[in-house]
């Protein structure tokens, strides 16, 4: 690695060990006018488990069916929670809809009312029979659909977003539409169960009538948090045929060590996890109640920066990762879909290896010669590179104007605290470069071959290879 990079390596990390906890703030819901500045997520930036729910039942019982509104269509404009995302690869392009509705019901002994947004295919008869639950992240955000959309989309699967945090942030914007909405920490579980029981079994159900099969629970960083915390209920709540709410688990940007359920469970630690001493040192399994896989990409970071238009213009220090975290997120699924629908046991992968050492290279990760990780599930972008990709990332100094409300409403220490989650790329430098590739078509023959060699060994997805293969293409030598 060359002394500059070894140097910014350096920085971050020094940086990170000093403000790690607090980086609690970057995926917390956003400042509301009017309002105290919210006080941090649960499991947000660290990635950790909430504390366990208590009075569960001591036994599995049936858990009610929420009731569910009619379609919400007004007053007013309906709160987005999923990023814009580019023509050709948004929601129009797959022949999407959004929909909206209401949900109540009795939890933790008081009625709750909260947001259920379901993503399907305008024509039902492309519908996959998965659905991709999650409980939306407390920034406003349904991340896990935004980071594996096009496979989502692609493949017919519908997304359902479920509102589990305090609904400030949705009266703010449209008082007259979201005044009716309140739900309480306590009640989390329980709700989460009750709209799951509903959309399977109620005949009032948005997707009655479709061949629902599998029904998967994901989430990511603050979202993983509240998903690692409903585990418990898991195993007690159930529907009227005792079988689980949830048949799968996806907990990702995320490293808690997690407990052993009766469903298969994939997670996915990210670089910022595995570089903070915060990534599970639990071992895959295959026997029924132990069904599970660890999965650390290298190259990626805890958040993703390609595809959210809230990083433009950038705001952080170091320029930021256009690593695609979604092309690996969604393989992560993919590979979950295919175990729990199919049975198809999924491969196992090597972790991301970490020496503990910055005087070497600048990171606690086992680092190659040209500044990417060792080990870990492998890509293009770190054995054929033309980047290095590292994290942490920090704030621009002097901050850099950012019009974009979801990262200018947080404030310069905000923004620092959320460029701390982010990743960084370096180029490779220009001898390095002359040294591995012949010509840029050398380049580009040497991507292809080995985007080929991983999706014959299925760690690649085909929906991704144009996007990955368009990548190539666009590298100057």
């Amino acid at each position: 690695m060359r002394m500059s990079e070894r140097r910014i390596c350096v920085a971050v990390v020094a940086g990170f060990l000093v403000t790690a906890a607090l980086t609690v703030v970057a995926q917390a819901p956003l400042p509301i006018p009017g309002q105290p500045a919210p006080q941090g997520g649960r499991g947000a930036g660290r990635g950790g488990a909430a504390p366990s729910p208590s009075n569960l039942p001591a036994s599995p019982v049936v858990i009610p069916a929420a009731t569910i509104s009619p379609e919400v269509t007004g007053p007013g404009e309906m709160f987005s929670s999923l990023m814009a995302l580019p023509p050709g690869d948004d929601l129009s392009h797959y022949r999407y809809e959004t929909h909206e509705y209401f949900v109540s019901g009795t939890a933790a002994g008081q009625p709750y009312t909260t947001r259920l947004v379901i993503r399907r295919p305008a024509d039902r008869s492309r519908f996959s029979g998965i659905v991709l639950a999650e409980s939306m992240h407390p920034s406003g955000n349904a991340w896990m659909f935004h980071f594996t959309h096009a496979y989502t989309m692609s493949s017919g699967h519908i997304g359902v977003e479920i509102v589990t945090s305090p609904p400030a942030q949705f009266t703010a914007f449209n008082q007259a539409r979201y005044h009716g909405l309140t739900i309480e920490p306590a009640q989390v579980n329980e709700v989460l169960a009750q709209v799951g029981a509903m959309l399977r079994t109620s005949p009032d159900s948005p997707l009655a009538g479709l061949p629902i099969r599998k029904v998967i629970f994901a989430g990511t960083s603050a979202s993983a948090a509240v998903l690692v915390n409903y585990l418990p209920a898991h195993m007690v709540y159930r529907l009227p045929d005792m079988k689980p709410v949830y048949d799968a688990f996806l907990p990702t940007s995320n490293g808690a060590n997690i407990r052993s359920i009766d469903v298969p469970m994939i997670q996915v630690p990210t670089m910022t996890e595995v570089s903070g001493n915060n990534s599970t040192v639990r071992q895959d399994g295959d026997m029924p109640g132990e069904q599970y896989r660890t999965y650390e990409f290298a190259g990626m970071a805890h958040l993703d920066t390609r595809d959210v238009v809230a990083f433009r213009p950038d705001p952080c220090k170091y320029p930021i990762s256009m690593f695609p975290l979604g092309a690996y997120m969604g393989l992560a699924l993919h590979h979950l879909v295919e175990w729990v629908d199919k049975g198809t046991v999924p491969p196992r992968a090597p972790r991301i290896l970490v020496d503990r050492d910055l005087s070497n290279d600048g990171s606690l990760m086992a680092l190659d010669e040209y500044g990417n990780p060792r080990g870990g599930i492998r890509n293009p972008y770190v054995d054929v590179p033309v980047m290095s990709y590292h994290v942490r990332n920090a704030g621009a100094v002097p901050p850099v104007p950012n019009a974009q409300p979801w990262v200018a409403l947080r404030g310069e220490a905000g923004i620092n605290q959320l460029c701390g989650l982010l990743g960084y790329q370096v180029p490779v430098a220009p001898e390095q470069l002359k040294k591995l590739y012949s010509s840029k078509a050398d380049y580009q023959a040497r991507v292809q071959r080995r985007l080929t060699e991983l999706e014959r060994q299925g760690w690649s997805l085909p929906v991704y290879r144009n996007l990955i293969l368009g990548d190539a293409a666009r590298v100057s030598f």
